[in-house]
């Protein structure tokens, strides 16, 4: 934003401290009553027909902006997306420990990416990989749902599984 002296148009709208207008006047003028009050000249509408000019504490106000942004960015909620690995060839208690991982990622709101990675000769049979899938997809219905179908590329096999949204309990 242009401050005091980078203000070079001939004419702006001027805004005291409390908030009242002050009217339209030269910007020469407009920094002369900023400069009698030991407060700066800042350019906040610079698309208005004239700009809107504000005398305001300019080192005060950056303060309290990034302040604001700061608490914005706290209270934003990132989603990761977590993977978990399967074999073709997965035991049942590995399987249900995989969807327990799952789960625990889903209920945190996090977007889980189930990959399958074929070796060798089980290239020849990935509707067993779609089989798994399927079974995994069934066992974290409760907590979420397929947002990508399962999709071979080259010798994995991928999915996606996005949270359900929380009711408002």
């Amino acid at each position: 934003m242009p401050i005091n002296e980078e203000i070079r148009d001939k004419e702006v709208r001027l805004i005291d401290t409390d908030g009242s207008q002050l009217g339209i006047m030269s910007a020469r003028d407009a920094y002369k009553i900023a400069l009698e009050k030991n407060l700066d000249l800042v350019k906040i509408a610079p698309q208005a027909k004239p700009p809107v000019c504000r005398i305001i504490d300019y080192g005060k106000y950056r303060f309290e902006q990034s302040k604001r942004e700061k608490e914005a960015r706290k209270n934003q909620k990132t989603i990761d997306i977590k993977e978990i690995r399967l074999s073709l060839n997965i035991d049942v208690n590995d399987f249900n420990t995989k969807v327990k991982q799952a789960i625990k990622f889903l209920e945190g709101g996090d977007k889980v990416k189930v990959s399958i990675r074929f070796r060798g000769r089980e290239m020849a049979h990935p509707e067993l990989g779609t089989a798994i899938m399927q079974r995994f997809t069934d066992s974290v219905a409760e907590y979420g749902s397929v947002e990508k179908q399962p999709k071979l590329e080259g010798r994995s096999m991928t999915m996606f599984v996005s949270a359900k949204p929380k009711s408002g309990k």
